[in-house]
């Protein structure tokens, strides 16, 4: 057996003992079923029994109403402005025609059609990602938010096909080349190359007492609060007004909703 030979086989061989091992790592941590990480919850946390989003898309004007947004939330929790397809999303804006494929009403007014739909993680009741994830590096929260851990992440990219919504960014290339020009944000973590990564509804935020990040940004725009309190700012909005979802159909249940 030639040199070359006996080291491709050394190779094939380690690599199959690691992939065996690797497997056998997973299997094991889904059968143990290992504790989610918490928030460590302040004095003045803000608490809910379920945390939802309501957005009144009718009090913006167009795309640059929604920069203070994402810049507000982008800034805090030390997103990367990786350019081209790689580009790292939380809060991003798309059409009509994108956030809501399943509207089938033809007669939608083209004002509606054309103007442009903030889009983030929908933190919904049934998340499917949450149940194709192999270490629970995602995993719900007990007030609904679905949160990540990103030393758990192990980047299988499950989570990704498992999002009906497109929520969710890869980190392909080495994030922490790609921060803001000014210093990150030391109270949230940097992430590094071959994790996913999402929005999170600012649960660090809300830890501390303070509402998210876009929410504070928006002016009164988009409503943060309690779902199952009939008295909160977004059951009375919803009560008052028409809200749509995006694809309710596919029973996730989520946890944002738009005001047309």
């Amino acid at each position: 057996m030639n040199t070359s030979r006996r080291s491709f086989l050394k190779v094939a061989g380690l690599s199959a003992f690691a992939l065996t091992s690797g497997m056998a790592a997973l299997t094991g941590v889904a059968e143990a079923k290992i504790a989610p990480g918490t928030y460590e919850r302040g004095e003045k946390a803000l608490k809910a029994k379920r945390w939802a989003m309501v957005i009144d898309t009718r009090k913006f004007s167009g795309p640059d109403d929604y920069k203070p947004l994402i810049e507000a939330c982008h800034k805090v929790h030390n997103v990367p402005a990786v350019p081209g397809d790689k580009n790292i999303k939380w809060f991003w804006l798309d059409k009509y025609q994108h956030v809501f494929p399943d509207d089938m009403n033809p007669h939608l007014n083209e004002k509606s059609k054309q103007a442009s739909y903030p889009l983030l993680c929908n933190h919904c009741t049934n998340p499917p990602c949450v149940r194709v994830c192999p270490t629970q590096a995602t995993y719900k929260m007990e007030d609904g938010i679905v949160a990540m851990d990103y030393h758990r992440c192990i980047g299988c990219r499950f989570c990704m096909a498992g999002c009906p919504y497109g929520a969710r960014s890869f980190n392909f290339v080495d994030p922490r080349k790609f921060l803001p020009a000014e210093a990150p944000n030391p109270a949230y973590p940097t992430r590094m190359i071959g994790v996913v990564e999402k929005c999170t509804f600012c649960a660090e935020r809300l830890a501390e007492g303070k509402m998210p990040a876009c929410v504070e940004a928006s002016g009164g725009k988009i409503l943060f609060g309690d779902l199952e309190d009939p008295n909160s700012t977004v059951r009375q909005a919803l009560a008052a007004n028409f809200s749509i979802r995006r694809k309710p159909n596919l029973g996730t249940q989520p946890g944002v909703y738009y005001l047309i």
